[in-house]
């Protein structure tokens, strides 16, 4: 027998309940809009001085470890509490490569750091950010293990720059750079084959009708 319109509302399906979108003004987000606030800090406190003071570089250098730290905890706060929003996905790696790259051209310009280091980290981060875009269509190109170590690697490197370091101390941070460098290379040639691997993959997909 079918039940007319006044059929109780136990029998009829509900739907499913969605979460609420956590607000921008969140731990994690904050701790990004911190470190793009450090930005601007830690160039004027790396050429304070005439650039080359071991005072104002140290505290150059903290500004720079410090928006390093937020890096850490900001995405793993994110992920923990459920915090993931629009703004700090595009957010979080503008500040990451804005501290990285003021790092970067600050010490080359000021004779610190060879250029051809700060060219080849900052195209392959530009490369890779594109070629994220190129197959965003098809497959999201996760952060590997190998990238991460990258990020480690570079961050450790242009902070013992940062600081006015002397003897051993300076060969040792050359040798850090030189695996940041390389580690920088190795994981960029790994995501262009995983870009190109998801973009035929993806393709195959659409011709296939799926």
């Amino acid at each position: 027998m079918t039940k007319g319109p006044g059929a109780p509302a136990a029998t009829r399906p509900t739907p499913a309940a969605v979460p609420p979108q956590p607000g921008v003004w969140n731990i994690a987000n904050v701790l990004t809009m911190f470190r793009l606030v450090l930005v601007p800090v830690f160039a004027a406190l790396l050429f304070a001085g005439g650039g080359h003071d071991p005072k104002w570089r140290a505290l150059a250098w903290a500004a720079f470890a410090i928006a390093m730290i937020t890096d850490v905890f900001d995405g793993a706060l994110a992920r923990r509490k459920g915090l993931v929003t629009d703004f700090g996905r595009i957010a979080d790696p503008i500040a990451d490569k804005a501290i990285m790259g003021t790092g970067l051209i600050g010490l080359s310009l000021l004779g610190d750091l060879p250029w051809w280091i700060t060219v080849v980290i900052l195209a392959r981060e530009l490369g890779i950010t594109l070629m994220r875009f190129w197959v965003i269509r098809y497959a999201v190109i996760p952060a590997s293990r190998g990238g991460k170590i990258k990020t480690l690697a570079q961050g450790t490197a242009v902070g013992m720059y940062v600081l006015v370091l002397t003897g051993p101390l300076a060969t040792a941070r050359a040798v850090v750079m030189g695996v940041a460098v390389f580690l920088t290379l190795a994981t960029g040639l790994d995501y262009v084959l995983q870009a190109v691997r998801l973009r035929r993959e993806g393709i195959a997909r659409e011709r296939r009708g799926e």
